[in-house]
């Protein structure tokens, strides 16, 4: 009577939220186009200094992340938490925690990065509102393929600083189209890509001459879509009616999370996110965005749409694979998910009692500012006054069964993904270095 009591709560949910099986389709894509998309994904070439891959902050072995808080993105090396600086090459931290990519091509997801800089809208160029504006080409397939292209217009993550290469020289004054222009030329003189461009795209390339940067976004976009597509989770059969899909703690977690957890409030639909913003007046730790207190702020939302009622709102993460997908928040506060849920619980004695080195996994940079805007009490309170996390009441054991209910949404196929990382490509640059 219990199960079947949970199990109606389900389908009264799926019913509420309007929840459907957009993975149903027949997985159909083009494979010479996923290939091109893999080799660029995982090809250092796309950076300015030729040194770092998407997958070095995305990389599958490391839960289509990389393990840190903040991540270390152009001048350092390695893979995931072993990644460290090289002599002083590294600027700065990237400011924000590096998102999985799981399922990033669902049809639903309407905006992308965690102050959703780049969303879906109809008066744009590719459908696409980004920081580029009207600079954005038309042919991008989605808005999936316009975001892939803007982490490499992006000094600290890969593009390099003014003076090291001519990819980061133009990346320095925003200059969008200079580098996607320059990022494409350095690839197709590889002449190993310009086949693979044309056996990808054989009614729009014949030569070098027609490729540009839609070309690159759409394929690598087409990698992201079909490589990290997560949706066989033990949650997804029990809800297709497999009862015994789920245990009864994850279940009692189920509960908790869809009712006294308050946590679909925001955590809803296939992807548990609607994808809005709000504030959980999580720890700011690392370089910030530029603004605020000693430029050492995160203004989050407020960022892209100059409303100051958005200050501090981050977009909600999809918690599909969440236990494969530590640290979390959009500055990576919090190596724990436990720790996660109780900030959730009371805002206030986390923040104003964090420490940053219980709390992270952050390799050392010399003269890093990390805790500035931590350890300035009057903007903590600030940052607790914009929240808009719901009351909640529950304690430490039902934590354990929400993370229970969680572990539920991993799909196991995800934890080994070894077959997609490629022994070479075609830049011969180094794929594990």
């Amino acid at each position: 009577m219990r199960k079947l009591f949970s199990l109606n709560c389900i389908f009264f949910y799926l019913i509420l939220f309007n929840i459907h099986n957009s993975y149903g389709a027949k997985n159909e894509y083009k494979v010479e186009k996923f290939e091109l998309g893999r080799l660029l994904f995982f090809d250092k070439i796309i950076s300015g200094n030729k040194n770092i891959s998407c997958a070095s902050c995305h990389h599958p072995l490391t839960g289509s992340g990389d393990g840190l808080s903040l991540p270390l993105g152009e001048g350092a090396r390695g893979l995931g938490i072993s990644r460290a600086e090289t002599s002083t090459k590294i600027h700065e931290r990237v400011p924000r925690n590096s998102p999985h990519l799981f399922n990033v091509g669902h049809e639903d997801i309407p905006n992308y990065f965690a102050d959703g800089r780049v969303e879906k809208n109809k008066h744009f160029q590719s459908n696409a509102k980004t920081p580029a504006g009207h600079d954005l080409p038309e042919g991008f397939e989605s808005i999936l393929a316009a975001q892939a292209v803007f982490p490499i217009t992006s000094p600290v993550e890969m593009a390099g600083q003014a003076h090291e290469n001519e990819i980061g020289a133009s990346a320095s004054i925003s200059d969008f189209k200079g580098v996607w222009r320059k990022t494409t030329s350095r690839i197709v003189a590889i002449a190993e890509y310009v086949e693979l461009f044309k056996k990808a795209y054989p009614n729009k390339v014949t030569s070098k001459e027609d490729i540009n940067i839609t070309h690159i976004g759409n394929a690598i976009a087409t990698f992201e879509k079909n490589a990290f597509k997560a949706n066989d989770a033990p949650y997804d059969r029990y809800i297709s009616g497999d009862l015994s899909a789920l245990s009864n703690r994850q279940i009692q977690g189920m509960k908790l999370f869809n009712q006294k957890g308050k946590c679909i409030s925001c955590h809803s639909g296939e992807l548990f996110s609607d994808f809005k913003f709000y504030s959980i007046s999580q720890p700011q730790i690392g370089p910030g965005k530029g603004v605020g207190f000693k430029s050492r702020e995160d203004f989050g939302r407020e960022l892209v749409t100059k409303n100051i009622k958005d200050r501090y709102r981050f977009r909600t993460p999809s918690l599909r694979n969440i236990k494969v997908t530590a640290p979390y928040g959009h500055s990576g506060a919090y190596n724990s998910l436990n720790k996660m849920i109780q900030h959730h619980v009371n805002p206030e004695k986390m923040l104003l009692e964090y420490n940053i080195d219980k709390n992270t996994s952050l390799p050392i940079i010399k003269n890093s500012l990390d805790s500035i805007i931590l350890n300035n009490k009057i903007l903590n309170r600030k940052i607790l006054a914009s929240s808009d996390l719901p009351s909640i009441s529950i304690v430490d054991s039902e934590i354990d069964l929400i993370i229970e209910f969680l572990g539920s949404l991993t799909d196991e196929r995800c934890l080994d993904m070894r077959k997609f990382v490629p022994k070479r490509v075609p830049s011969n640059l180094p794929v594990f270095d």
